[in-house]
């Protein structure tokens, strides 16, 4: 077999019900794990992101960019929700992987979910600093540049040059404090986050019920702007484009699946969420991108609070929600990078488990038995990327990140399917093999459209995970002992 041995379900159904130490605790139901969805998915994407694809690659049909990603990710989630329920392990995708692909290729997830979950962190970090600043600013107090920017930028082909800024201050603590909040156990960080997803709701309904009154309906023309002259500068191919970056907002979908270890009767609670948050986070997405390209310009919301922006812009009547937005944003925004943390920790726990990863990220340590090396570890990276590096190039690496273990997850409900014909199967994907193929060709569709320095990033990414997996992971095994 070697590196293309596989778990057996059997095993993994007895790792996921079994009783002894190391074992996370199942404290979460349907509210928790939904509410832990939305938290982590409506963020950065609705906040930050929307203004960046509208500005620079599909204008006012940055909504229809955010339906494209929806549907991708519910051809997905089909699949997410069959393995979620046959196999309810920390390790979302990458558990997945390792019972139908074997090792090697469930080495590869684990490493791209790596990228996903710890640059996640950090994109939203970058963009919780940018509301904060320009909070700050109408307040009359202004942080200086070389404390309030990263040191690198990106040019329109995705190109870094210097700004002369030593490190974005304020991201960087907004990630240390997110990284503690764990440590005080899972279910802690869940009351946070589900009153604070509660608020965040409110306020985007606020924003689009509002603001849809003093939308200026010229604003939406052209609706898909001209291309530029280019793959992904307006036209459909941006709009497309667009759906591609875009996917990262959905990251939280895959984050309830990184929760499975914990999750009170995880063959019912997990397909229950998974649906239910994207439900919720796609309706919001398209409401408020609708309502947000009707009050600005949308070539001048290339900013990092383009929610924020587009408002000041519209009226000065809207000025109340304005400040709810924004004091909704600057808290709204921490449960997404607590999220982040979260999720990565559970990543490497899974992973550790199985000997591939150093047995310190599986230690679970105080009264809540939580992955402290993992938590900390994820935090301090997060931290430094978030400090040093733009929103662009994070974002995309978050989504390609994303869009690769989503289309494993398509192809591993195929490869178990034939493999596993007979096994119990709580959620069956419907129309298989038609739905799995669509959502694979979906997912590896919308990375075509990424920009090629993204691909170089991920090859580097993934052959430096290579090298971890040859001279470590390969050696240390369990399945392969």
């Amino acid at each position: 077999m070697g590196p293309y041995r596989r778990k057996t379900l059997e095993s993994c159904q007895n790792e996921a019900y079994g009783e002894g130490e190391g074992r996370l605790r199942r404290s979460l139901g349907v509210v928790s794990l939904t509410a832990f969805g939305v938290g982590c998915t409506v963020g950065a994407g609705i906040f930050s992101l929307t203004g960046e694809i509208a500005a620079h690659n599909a204008g006012p049909a940055v909504s229809l960019s955010f339906v494209l990603a929806s549907v991708a990710c519910f051809f997905a989630g089909l699949c997410y929700a069959e393995f979620a329920a046959m196999v309810p392990l920390a390790g979302s995708a990458y558990s997945y992987a390792y019972v139908t692909l074997g090792e090697v290729a469930a080495w590869i997830i684990g490493w791209g979910l790596v990228l996903e979950w710890g640059l996640a962190a950090s994109v939203v970090a970058v963009s919780w600093s940018g509301y904060v600043q320009s909070a700050l600013r109408d307040l009359g107090i202004i942080l200086p540049t070389v404390l309030s920017q990263a040191p690198f930028a990106a040019d329109a082909r995705e190109h870094l040059y210097v700004t002369g800024a030593w490190f974005d201050l304020p991201a960087v603590l907004v990630v240390l404090a997110c990284t503690a909040l764990p440590l005080a156990g899972m279910r802690s960080s869940m009351a946070v986050n589900s009153a604070i997803v509660i608020a965040k709701i409110v306020a985007l309904l606020v924003l689009v019920i509002v603001g849809a009154r003093f939308v200026h309906p010229g604003n939406w023309h052209p609706f898909v702007p001209p291309n530029g002259g280019s793959f992904g500068v307006f036209g459909w191919s941006g709009v497309f484009s667009g759906a591609g970056t875009l996917f990262f907002a959905y990251i939280g979908f895959d984050g309830v699946a990184t929760l499975a270890g914990e999750a009170r009767d995880p063959q019912r609670t997990l397909p229950l969420s998974l649906f239910a948050s994207l439900l919720i986070c796609t309706v919001l997405y398209v409401a408020v991108s609708v309502v947000v390209t009707g009050l600005a310009d949308y070539r001048a919301l290339a900013v990092p609070d383009p929610l924020y922006y587009a408002l000041s812009a519209a009226h000065a009547a809207l000025g109340p929600v304005q400040v709810l937005v924004a004091t909704v944003a600057i808290f709204g925004l921490v449960p997404v990078v607590l999220a982040s943390i979260v999720g990565q920790a559970r990543i490497f726990y899974c992973m550790s488990r199985d000997g591939l990863l150093w047995p310190q990220f599986a230690t679970l340590r105080g009264r809540h038995d939580t992955p402290v090396f993992g938590t900390v570890i994820t935090g301090v990276l997060a931290a430094v990327l978030a400090g040093l590096f733009p929103l662009s190039i994070l974002g995309n690496l978050v989504s390609i990140g994303t869009l690769l273990a989503f289309a494993i997850v398509c192809l591993g409900v195929l490869v178990l399917r034939r493999i596993a014909p007979q096994a119990h199967r709580p959620f069956r994907t419907p129309w298989v093999p038609l739905v799995p193929i669509v959502g694979f060709l979906c997912c590896t569709g919308l990375m075509a459209t990424l920009p090629a320095a993204t691909w170089t990033r991920l090859a580097i990414w993934v052959g430096a995970g290579m090298l971890i997996y040859r001279y470590y992971g390969r050696q240390h095994s369990k399945l392969r002992r």
